[in-house]
């Protein structure tokens, strides 16, 4: 931090030099009958300029330089608006009239190109859920998300991480295909990634390719989780949650401004727990009881009109006293659902801590913004942990060696530059600088029983860093022709030291595998190309060409022999070619969103799980094509009556893909790509009705129904899931200040596999769940 304050000073002086005409602007905020709206969110939007109005719906904002600026007012009971205003002269007015939520959808504002812009007017194919829309689709992790949005599908074998892959690209190696946010903090891999969901106020999803501004593992597409802010305006909520299965969920967040424009808080901590689904027949007790507490921390200063900073603190700790629910095959999970037949239990700790430094500096010739993170995961299993899935004491895999292994450190470094909201320009830019630093040491010891009485244990240490450089503009040729072109350059660095030993029972370890170590270095260039055509204001086509990159790596060690460690494999890269059309009509009472893919993917990364031990080779063995359609549809038919309808379809098959199989290479050409539906489609029916003579008021009720197509779970197609159907539903009443539901999902107690390893292991998605909740907002 000490060597980032003088370039913050010297950016200001820089940036002050020039002389600036600086105007004052207010106005009142009123709803569809002319009352004050109290509460509501006024935003400059790409600079630090934002308040909230107070009670007569009176607002005011300082010294802002003279420009063109896009203003965004946001409030929970009225729908989003937008408008371009020009700033300048003295004592300007804005009297904004927004309208009521049940009569009109939002104007969303997105940062998927790191800028803030209408959702609308982006040349990507986004879906955005709204604070609102995480409300009411009752979400609490991210894997919920599948279906809800076009070809995305996300699932996890039990141990609270999940894997998601979008438009046929999918988390086949220990590297993510889809990059997730948080806050604007890349959860760098599946160890620091944080999957609760909570006092959110906005996720987007970018899908497909995002390499030019998010660089490695964006092959699949980005998803950002925005948390709420703290403001002058004192906020806060509480809610509980109790359902079936033992189930509660409590939390509760405060947002307030400790010094008045200059210093804020923001506190929210969720705690959540249940008794578990899964029953273990091997002594007939419940198997995967588990619990969490995540909390979500804020201290943001208005250093001054043009600078802002930002610390955010996130904590994780989650306790399973079941990991990985599975089941040995699929046929015994379905025939026998929710049961589990394991001799080794044990309980999972994992402990996560995220914490993020972020410096906002809004200027007259360029905006800059630097995040600065840190991220640390400590997971072990306090006891050794079942690997056949069975009563048999064959197999039992052992991690708790002390908190030196299996603790991983990251940490990231942004500087981002980018044009000022401000400017009239017909160029919009945007460029810097990322890098990072990543330690993950494990060791793993694999014991066989049943007469062998050996632990084969293996200690692999990674180190890796990289760096990256970028920039992105849009220039607008005419009003209705604008066109954006990017370029990324990273580089990766990654060392792997490994270590190998056998232990008898009762006896010291051999040393089988003396440490050594591979380095290898990687390097990948990431454009895009994309041409927009704004046939009106509300009626956009676009086509893009974009880039995007897996990193490659080193493979571990593990407990066959026949498998020796060290091996490089090259990153894998994707064209994506894609063309789509964004449409608002009625008076913004519907929006339809259409678009259609083409993505080759090249030195596709194969991975094969090896046993005994749980240690993943992954090797370049393939080549893949995915293309298809997706559609967006929100309407808004009555006054209430909200319709929501997201369909997908995905066509991913590998044109070449030679694995290995007891000694030989399989030919699996023409195979479907794994975690991949053909087919995602999501219906969502809500009314609210608001009581006579009480508008703030409203009987809600809500039905979803989802469908996900044929899939499979290996690469040799033989683990497959057939198509199937989930119902959701809500009901309840919401008020100004306080919401009570009852919800329902999986109404129809549908069993299903939701995820399987290559090996057959399966685990079951939740079976019916019912409860109620309780939310108040002060």
């Amino acid at each position: 931090m000490k060597k980032l304050l003088p370039l913050f000073l010297l950016l200001i002086i820089f940036c002050s030099v020039k002389a600036q005409k600086l105007t004052d602007i207010s106005g009142v905020i009123t709803g569809t009958t002319s009352q004050p709206v109290s509460g509501a969110t006024i935003t400059l939007l790409n600079t630090n300029f934002n308040t909230i109005s107070n009670a007569k719906g009176e607002f005011s904002i300082n010294r802002i330089p003279e420009g063109n600026y896009v203003m965004h007012i946001s409030n929970v009971a009225y729908a989003e608006r937008s408008m371009t205003i020009t700033v300048g002269g003295k004592g300007m007015i804005f009297n904004i009239k927004l309208k009521d939520a049940n009569n009109q959808l939002d104007e969303v504002v997105v940062t998927a190109q790191k800028r803030e812009e209408a959702v609308q007017q982006v040349p990507i194919s986004i879906s955005t859920l709204s604070a609102k829309q995480v409300q009411a689709y009752g979400l609490q992790n991210l894997k919920e998300i599948t279906a809800i949005v076009p070809n995305l599908y996300s699932a996890g074998p039990g141990d609270n991480r999940n894997v998601t892959g979008i438009r046929g690209i999918a988390t086949t190696s220990y590297d993510p295909a889809v990059v997730t946010y948080v806050d604007g903090v890349n959860q760098f891999s599946l160890d620091t990634y944080i999957p609760q969901l909570f006092d959110v106020e906005r996720i987007e999803v970018l899908r497909g390719p995002q390499g030019t501004l998010y660089g490695r593992n964006a092959l699949g597409g980005v998803i950002n989780v925005i948390t709420k802010q703290p403001s002058n305006q004192t906020s806060g909520f509480a809610e509980i949650e109790f359902g079936n299965y033992g189930e509660q969920r409590y939390s509760l967040g405060l947002r307030t401004a400790l010094i008045k424009n200059k210093l804020f808080l923001g506190v929210a901590g969720v705690y959540s727990g249940f008794d578990g689904f899964y029953t273990n027949t091997y002594n007939n007790t419940k198997f995967d009881k588990q619990h969490f507490f995540l909390g979500n921390y804020y201290l943001k200063f208005l250093a001054s009109d043009k600078l802002t900073l930002n610390l955010n603190v996130k904590n994780y700790a989650n306790r399973n006293n079941g990991p990985f629910q599975l089941a040995g095959s699929p046929q015994e999970a379905l025939s026998n659902p929710f049961k589990v037949d394991q001799n080794a239990t044990t309980k999972m700790i994992d402990n996560i801590f995220n914490a993020s430094l972020s410096a906002n500096y809004s200027g007259s010739n360029f905006n800059f913004t630097s995040v600065s993170s840190y991220q640390e995961n400590y997971r072990y299993y306090t006891t050794p942990i079942d690997g056949d899935f069975s009563a048999d004491d064959a197999v039992t895999l052992i991690n708790n060696y002390g908190n030196k292994w299996n603790n991983v450190k990251v940490g990231t470094q942004e500087f981002r530059f980018s044009s000022p909201a401000s400017s009239q320009s017909p160029l919009k830019w945007t460029a810097g600088l990322y890098g990072f630093y990543r330690h993950s040491p494990t060791k793993t010891g694999t014991h066989l029983g049943d007469g062998t009485n050996l632990t084969f244990i293996n200690t692999n240490i990674e180190n890796n860093y990289g760096a990256a450089a970028y920039g992105q503009a849009v220039y607008t040729i005419t009003p209705k022709w604008d066109i954006t072109a990017g370029i990324r350059y990273d580089f990766e660095h990654k060392k792997e030291e490994v270590k190998g030993e056998t232990q008898p029972d009762g006896q010291d370890a051999a040393v089988t595998q003396a440490d050594t170590s591979s380095k290898a270095n990687f390097r990948a260039f990431t454009p895009k190309l994309a041409v927009a055509y704004h046939l009106t204001d509300k009626n956009n086509l676009f086509a893009t060409y974009s880039r995007g990159f897996r990193a490659g790596g080193i493979s571990q060690l593990g407990a066959d022999p026949s498998q020796p460690p060290l091996y490089a494999y090259k990153p894998e890269y994707s064209d994506n070619y894609e063309v789509g059309s964004k449409n608002s009509f009625f008076n913004k009472k519907l929006t339809v969103n259409i678009s259609a893919f083409y993505t080759a993917v090249n030195n596709a990364q194969v991975p094969t799980l090896v046993l005994p031990g749980p240690i993943t080779i992954t090797k370049n063995a393939g080549k893949l094509k995915s293309k298809g359609i997706e559609a967006e549809i929100a309407a808004t038919l009555l006054k209430g009556f909200d319709v929501a309808y997201n369909f997908g379809y995905t066509h991913a098959r590998y044109t070449d893909l030679l694995v290995a199989s007891n000694g030989d290479a399989l030919n699996l050409k023409g195979n479907h790509q794994v975690y991949t539906p053909d087919v995602t489609s999501m219906l969502a029916l809500q009314y609210a009705y608001a009581l006579v003579g009480s508008p703030d008021v409203q009987l809600i009720a809500r039905g979803e129904w989802k469908y996900l197509g044929n899939q499979y779970f290996d690469l040799a197609n033989q683990i497959e899931q057939k198509a199937y159907n989930l119902f959701n539903a809500r009901i309840g009443v919401s008020t100004k200040h306080f919401d009570v539901f009852l919800w329902g999902k999986n109404l129809a107690e549908k069993k299903y596999i939701d995820y399987a390893y290559d090996f057959g292991a399966s685990h079951l998605g939740n079976p019916r769940t019912y409860g109620i909740s309780l939310r108040t907002n002060f």
